[in-house]
């Protein structure tokens, strides 16, 4: 894979050093952010419940040593179907994939397949340790994927923290395209908030762990965010793709409108939901560069 090296920060060093420490909270805090948040993380808990107690066949099944090195995996009939990977959100220290699990409608209605894992949550795991446990997950996809109906290409997708890990193992082998949903991808700020309490960033993650400090991979990768996300979102996922864009590195910036951090999530309920179209496209994109 070929890369080039990362740009600016995403976030301006002087306002946010001229941010109170409740505003550098409020920046990244997204339950508050939505004022009926509560409400819809309660409706995603229950679809997500139902539909993967309709869809038990292959849940729980083990990637790794950890108890949560768990991948729930939603099948097509097609073996040769393509893959999402979807990589739950949390701020890398909540949530698991069962609260997701209705997101992988869209991409089998579409005819894909959908494979969601887990990852140990912060501070039980460091950030380092839960990006090598997502490419352990990758890991067993390539090693093991056949005889559980995954068998095409991959395209992996996250959201929020997820898109985080998403942009970090763009680079697997695995992984032929990528799709990145309101993501942190600079962790700069993040130290500065209460989310640091868990995560206990190191100099040395913030420097390596940053997508926006590290050379671009150049693999197809779509950026999308809801327009009415926080502006820190927004500015991160405009800085990643600049950056992207500057390296010559294909994929298309997608801003939703009127979406926020919880109803962008939408997009991936139907086949011609706006994330289940740019996964589509970006693994067609990636499939034209191969054969050229």
């Amino acid at each position: 894979m070929s890369a080039v090296a990362g740009g600016p920060a995403a976030a301006p060093q002087d306002v946010w050093a001229s941010l109170s420490q409740g505003e550098r909270d409020a920046a990244y805090n997204n339950n508050a952010a939505v004022a009926n948040s509560a409400e819809l993380i309660a409706e995603r808990d229950r679809l997500a419940a139902a539909f993967r107690a309709g869809h038990g066949s292959k849940l729980d099944l083990k990637y790794g040593p950890k108890p949560r090195n768990r991948i729930d995996v939603y099948r097509s009939d097609n073996r040769d179907a393509p893959c999402l990977v979807f990589i739950h959100g949390g701020y890398w220290q909540k949530n698991s994939r069962e609260v997701f699990a209705h997101y992988a409608e869209g991409a089998l209605a579409a005819g894909w397949s959908v494979a969601m894992p887990s990852h140990t949550l912060a501070p039980e795991a460091s950030l380092t340790a839960i990006v090598a446990e997502i490419g352990e997950a990758l890991d067993w996809i390539a090693r093991e994927g056949r005889q559980h109906g995954l068998n095409g290409p991959v395209v992996l997708a996250g959201w929020s923290a997820g898109a985080h890990l998403a942009a970090m193992l763009l680079g697997h082998s695995a992984v032929r395209a990528g799709l990145a949903v309101s993501g942190v991808y600079e962790l700069g700020p993040i130290r500065d908030t209460f989310l640091n309490a868990a995560l206990q960033l190191t100099d040395t993650e913030v420097a390596t762990l940053s997508p926006l400090a590290l050379p671009v991979i150049d693999k197809p990768m779509a950026i999308a965010f809801g327009t009415a996300e926080t502006p820190a979102l927004v500015r991160d996922s405009r800085a990643f793709h600049a950056l992207r864009e500057a390296a010559g590195a294909p994929g298309p910036l997608i801003p939703i409108e009127g979406a926020d951090h919880f109803t962008i999530l939408d997009g991936f309920r139907s086949a011609d939901g706006a994330l289940v179209k740019a996964a589509l496209a970006v693994l067609a994109d990636a499939q034209t560069r191969a054969a050229a």
